[in-house]
């Protein structure tokens, strides 16, 4: 059964119910709608293996103060479909990057992972169309095999 025959016979369903209008959907909270437009490009993208929303920060629990994620991660964090990490930092229109959060995806971009800030879906999908076609992250320096001799 197709989505579009799905549909309409969920709709049919209602069909004695009086129409309404929808409420309009409105987010007055820019990065929070940057953050859900780019985690749903990333779900759908075909170079996207999985994809997580990371929460950091400080909860109170009782008299006891919990630390999650750490200072400077991205807000989403995945794997592409080749094994590289990606990680997403999510900004408002006028939003900047915090100097914890820059340093962070400079550290994913030098080990071969893929890190960029998105501020909308168009971002998201320029930067994984530019990494698609990679298929090999580069080498670590730090791993050199290139001098180890195999028998």
């Amino acid at each position: 059964m197709t989505r579009a025959v799905a549909r309409q016979q969920q709709a049919a369903l209602f069909d004695d119910l009086p129409p309404q209008a929808l409420p309009p959907r409105r987010n007055d909270r820019a990065e929070a709608a940057a953050l859900a437009e780019v985690l749903q490009t990333l779900r759908h993208h075909p170079a996207v293996a999985w994809v997580r929303r990371q929460n950091s920060g400080v909860a109170r629990i009782g008299d006891r103060f919990v630390r999650f994620g750490w200072p400077g991660c991205s807000d989403i964090l995945g794997q592409l479909i080749d094994g590289r990490l990606l990680a997403v930092e999510c900004k408002a229109p006028k939003g900047r990057l915090q100097a914890e959060q820059a340093a962070f995806l400079d550290l994913v971009r030098r080990f071969g992972g893929v890190a960029f800030q998105a501020r909308d879906c168009r971002d998201a999908q320029r930067w994984l169309d530019q990494h698609q076609n990679r298929q090999e992250p580069p080498a670590d320096p730090r791993c050199d095999t290139s001098s180890a001799s195999h028998e």
